[in-house]
């Protein structure tokens, strides 16, 4: 039995019943990590002797008849959660050598269900990429086609679920950064609403759009980590303070009934064919199981992704104005004086794309121009909310494609910046306005490409999500298929 090729309900319940323990299937997914790791690189650092001393410990704690849905479950984090004792890097020469004191509120949140983390996934440095190709450290590729990108940020969480390497993996989502990546790998994505989940240390990159959400290989497996991560944390004033119901529960509940709205907004011209195909016939899925098609508007879509890179990279240049190499990270040797050394630090620090978005977000933010370009990329930002609120009126959740389009070719759109932005159009409204969404795998290209379908619901309503996302991957034919490598 190839433990690797269970889910976390599955490992869970062999867990229980002393089919196998944690320390089994945690060497399970190392010697997986150690066979495939060199063709896909999703991994920055892996932590074998942490991860089989927590594994140690869940056997205890499920032979005491202790044990929680997750305990003795492998997983991994993105690199962009604080560890206690490991290496945080944000893949980013910046904080290569970034040890921190503490845990982030999700990485304390998983340990203390007794999860076993197996090490930290590459990432687009400071989440800021649509493809993986932005790390400091290495390029991450798709376990599907190892020519093409596995989307991004959160494109080495997505890669090591698809590829076995380890039952879920946490990532983060700023405009699209857990759904597009699962979108291309073929698992699923979930991103709560926005206060949902905390964001105390999870390394910011935007901080009004940034969370924290699972990747995994079924929607159950997503609910199961839901329910351990969500709730409030005073650590975090973003936190929303309210219940976390019952995920699990709600299911199985039926889909009849249940209105789905599709606003013409996002079955746009140039959107790939084969996308398309399968987005329609994952709709007729959900219709036959009587869920009621409506079609909704969302009029000001078209300025979401000009709103998000005004919004996102203003935020951006704020929140790493801290890396200047006094208080911790990297720090050049060779400067001249103070204003010198910040300088060679932030050069040295940063790679391209990090250092394009901070010169884009410093300038909106400039005198003269804040009220043109920030000031007003705020303002229609409310407007993109208030197009969902309206269009919730007349259904519960809100399809879509995830991405326009399959994975693309490694280097493909690197000197074409604006043309890899495009890459999250259909996610970034989303976190403009708060919402949760999820991607489900709802097909596949020609040339065996996953497609991802996208569910958007009202905020704090990640149960009414969860509930057709689960019921469509029952019955749309793709669960548990996987790629060969």
């Amino acid at each position: 039995m190839d433990l690797t090729t269970l889910t976390i309900k599955e490992l869970s319940e062999k867990l229980r019943k002393k089919e196998t323990s944690s320390v089994e299937a945690t060497k399970a997914y190392l010697k997986r990590i150690e066979a495939v790791e060199g063709k896909v690189h999703a991994f920055v650092t892996v932590t074998p002797d942490e991860a089989l001393s927590m594994a140690e410990a869940a056997d205890k704690r499920l032979a005491a008849g202790q044990g929680a849905p997750l305990t003795g479950i492998p997983i991994a984090l993105k690199d962009i959660f604080c560890t206690r004792g490991v290496r945080t890097t944000c893949s980013s020469k910046m904080l290569e050598g970034f040890v921190p004191p503490y845990d982030a509120t999700i990485a304390r949140k998983l340990k203390e269900a007794g999860a076993v983390i197996l090490g930290k996934n590459n990432m687009d440095e400071f989440a800021m990429g649509s493809s993986t190709e932005n790390s400091a450290f290495h390029k991450t590729l798709n376990p599907w086609a190892l020519d093409r990108v596995p989307g991004g940020s959160s494109g080495g969480s997505a890669a090591a679920v698809a590829a076995l390497e380890c039952a879920a993996s946490m990532g983060t989502d700023t405009g699209g950064s857990i759904r597009q990546p699962a979108s291309c790998c073929g698992v699923v994505g979930l991103k709560p609403t926005y206060g949902r989940v905390s964001r105390f240390g999870m390394i910011a990159f935007a901080s009004s759009l940034d969370q924290a959400g699972p990747l995994t290989r079924s929607v159950e497996d997503a609910a199961i980590i839901l329910q351990a991560i969500a709730g409030h944390d005073p650590s975090d004033s973003t936190s929303i303070d309210t219940p976390v119901p019952d995920y699990l529960a709600s299911l199985n509940k039926s889909v009849k009934g249940l209105k789905i709205g599709i606003p013409r907004e996002y079955f746009i011209e140039g959107m790939d064919p084969e996308v398309e195909g399968s987005i329609r016939k994952a709709l007729d899925v959900l219709k036959s199981l009587g869920a009621e098609l409506v079609e909704v508007t969302l009029p000001h879509t078209q300025y979401a992704v000009a709103v998000y890179y005004l919004v996102a990279t203003a935020e951006a240049s704020s929140n790493l104005a801290r890396y200047d190499g006094v208080k911790y990270g990297l720090r050049t040797k060779e400067a001249g004086g103070l204003l010198d050394m910040y300088k060679r630090t932030r050069d040295a620090g940063f790679g391209d794309e990090v250092k394009r978005r901070i010169m884009l977000g410093t300038y909106s933010l400039s005198a003269g121009y804040y009220d043109a370009y920030y000031k007003k990329a705020s303002q229609v930002r409310t407007l993109i909310k208030n197009d969902f609120d309206e269009a919730f009126k007349s259904c519960d959740v809100i399809a879509t494609p995830t991405a326009p389009s399959a994975a693309f070719k490694i280097g493909e759109r690197v000197e074409d910046p604006l043309t890899m932005y495009l890459s999250d159009i259909f996610t970034i409204s989303c976190n403009l306005a708060g919402i949760p969404g999820i991607s489900v795998p709802a097909g596949f290209t020609k040339e065996n490409l996953p497609i991802g379908l996208q569910l958007l619901g009202k905020s704090m309503d990640e149960e009414t999500v969860l509930r057709a996302a689960h019921a469509y991957e029952l019955s749309g034919g793709w669960l548990g298929r996987r790629p060969t490598l």
